[in-house]
């Protein structure tokens, strides 16, 4: 087959950050195959080959400067008198430094792991305050500190719809806040300080109606995370504030 002349506009990089010069090329069948496949020049991606290119360099570059600087020290040692095998302290020395490379590598790993259990710590306290402190679930343990009565099984059938609503809210809110706080993802001293006497206090009006509402449900799981998540509360606060007691007052912020 003669070959066909076909004109192409294409980019060709000339520089390692991307500048790129256009040119009009009378380009042979043949050589515009890897147009045919789908190959395109401009999505090559050339800052990673510049990457491995230049480690592999600076590998190669640091490897000669460090046999050298060795050679250079042991041409010193011989100068001094001390007579040691060039070889075996490459190798004494090249062990020494892998040994500490390895460490290092080590302490690093460790501190990017510690910063992401940290930023993780920080997504879940931050739900846990948006949780906690959003503008409706605050409106419902107000109802609840103010209006709900101690006495579930004669006044859970006049409770009003805002009532049960406001019940059901703060408990799902306990619920939530038990999942976001399950053991492992965020420790009891990020949190507990500020998150239990919003846990303690509404746990206090509503258990009486969890426990109502369990037995006559027949059901013993019946909010178990809620009541799990205000046991471990109570728990903290008589270990680390054996003294402070729940009071209410009127007129409440």
């Amino acid at each position: 087959m003669d070959p066909v002349n076909i004109n192409y506009l294409c980019l060709i990089p000339v520089h390692p950050k991307g500048l790129r010069r256009r040119f009009r090329a009378s380009l042979k069948i043949d050589q515009i195959i890897y147009i045919r496949k789908g190959f395109d020049p401009m999505n090559i991606n050339w800052s990673g080959r510049l990457t491995i290119i230049l480690f592999i360099i600076s590998t190669i570059v640091g490897f000669f400067f460090w046999v050298g600087g060795l050679f250079f020290i042991w041409l010193l040692l011989q100068a001094m008198g001390v007579n040691t095998n060039y070889w075996a302290m490459v190798e004494a020395l090249s062990t020494a430094v892998a040994a500490a490379a390895v460490l290092s590598a080590g302490f690093i790993a460790y501190r990017e792991l510690s910063e992401i259990t940290n930023s993780r710590h920080i997504d879940v306290a931050d739900r846990l305050f948006n949780e906690l402190n959003s503008k409706e679930n605050i409106e419902a343990r107000r109802w609840i500190f103010r209006n709900l009565p101690d006495n579930p099984e004669e006044e859970i059938k006049n409770l009003s719809d805002e009532g049960r609503d406001a019940v059901k809210r703060v408990l799902n809110s306990l619920d939530r806040v038990a999942f976001l706080t399950q053991t492992g993802w965020i420790p009891d001293k990020v949190v507990m300080p500020w998150m239990n006497p919003m846990i303690i206090k509404a746990w206090m009006k509503l258990e009486p109606y969890v426990d109502y509402e369990s037995q006559r449900r027949n059901e013993p799981d019946y909010y178990l995370h809620a009541r799990e998540l205000a046991d471990r509360c109570l728990k903290w606060r008589a270990k680390n504030l054996p003294d402070a007691k729940i009071i209410w007052v009127d007129n409440a912020l």
